[in-house]
């Protein structure tokens, strides 16, 4: 049974006859006659009494006929639901994230982009190696998009935007030493516990970085993989560490201070030279300006 059977159909039920349901459905009379025919052979029972001059409907053609109006009803709605999709985007997305985005609302940004565009999948991935590791998935085509904060070691064909820039601070407990300064100099950082994240990861070679510039050995008492666990040990007086104001500022029982000189965090949107409409989208997306602190 197809739609424009129906559509047949309830133009001979409304003309009550065939001369004038073909003209209304632009199909010549014996055409119409044969789908009227082929749909009744279909459900094995006569819709139209046609022993008469002037046609009538059969029983069953008049409950039929409601039956076939809610059909079409409901494939036009169909259609409505659909057709605002018509010229939109689809495909799916491979996105690399970090443990933080700092200043950049994430979800947000993300939930703006499912409004605009409903038919492309986002699927977000994270990597043990940090940016390092998202820009060698970025470089062989395994993701389409990378968070990263770390660009100095890009290759050729990978180009690297930034999204926004925060100074790093140091984060230790209320009773620590350097508590009580409103900055830390890098160089009092001397033989600090420092609880510290993997080498690949942006923020532990921009520490890493700076301790080398002022001449600077500390401790490495733990490495972890996120923030969170870094300030959970920093509490049991596991040792201190070093994060994004962002990130630190969600830790208001620890004291969080600017470090001297100021080392700064800077977020990266990392793309291919060539990307597909899916993933350009998304990048104009996730580059609208986020303000910097």
């Amino acid at each position: 049974m197809e739609l424009r059977q129906l559509e047949h159909f309830i133009a001979v039920a409304d003309e009550l006859n065939f001369s004038r349901a073909a003209r209304r459905v632009h199909l010549v009379q014996s055409a119409l006659s044969a789908s009227i025919a082929r749909l009744e052979k279909e459900l094995g029972v006569a819709l139209v009494d046609r022993s008469r001059r002037q046609i009538t409907l059969s029983a069953a053609g008049a409950v039929f006929l409601t039956q076939a109006h809610e059909v079409l009803a409901a494939a036009r709605r169909a259609r409505d639901a659909v057709v605002k999709y018509q010229d939109q985007l689809a495909g799916t997305v491979q996105l690399g994230t970090l443990m933080s985005a700092g200043a950049l609302d994430l979800p947000a940004a993300l939930g703006k982009f499912r409004t605009r565009y409903p038919l492309i999948q986002v699927r977000l991935q994270q990597s043990a190696a940090g940016s390092v590791g998202h820009l060698a998935a970025i470089a062989d085509g395994t993701l389409d998009l990378a968070l990263i904060s770390t660009p100095g070691r890009t290759v050729a064909a990978v180009d690297v935007q930034p999204l926004t820039s925060e100074p790093l601070l140091f984060v230790c407990r209320p009773e620590h030493h350097l508590a009580g300064h409103n900055t830390v100099d890098v160089a009092d950082l001397s033989g600090e516990h420092l609880i510290q994240f993997a080498p690949g990861w942006g923020v532990r070679r921009m520490v890493d970085q700076a301790l080398a510039d002022a001449g600077v050995t500390v401790a490495t008492t733990y490495e972890v993989a996120d923030y969170h666990t870094a300030a959970e040990l920093t509490r049991h007086r596991l040792g201190s560490t070093i994060m994004p104001a962002t990130d630190a500022g969600r830790f208001p029982d620890l004291r969080a201070l600017p470090l001297q000189p100021e080392v700064r965090w800077t977020l990266y949107l990392a793309a291919p030279r060539h990307l597909s409409p899916a993933a350009a989208a998304l990048a104009d997306e996730l580059l609208r300006p986020v303000p910097d602190r």
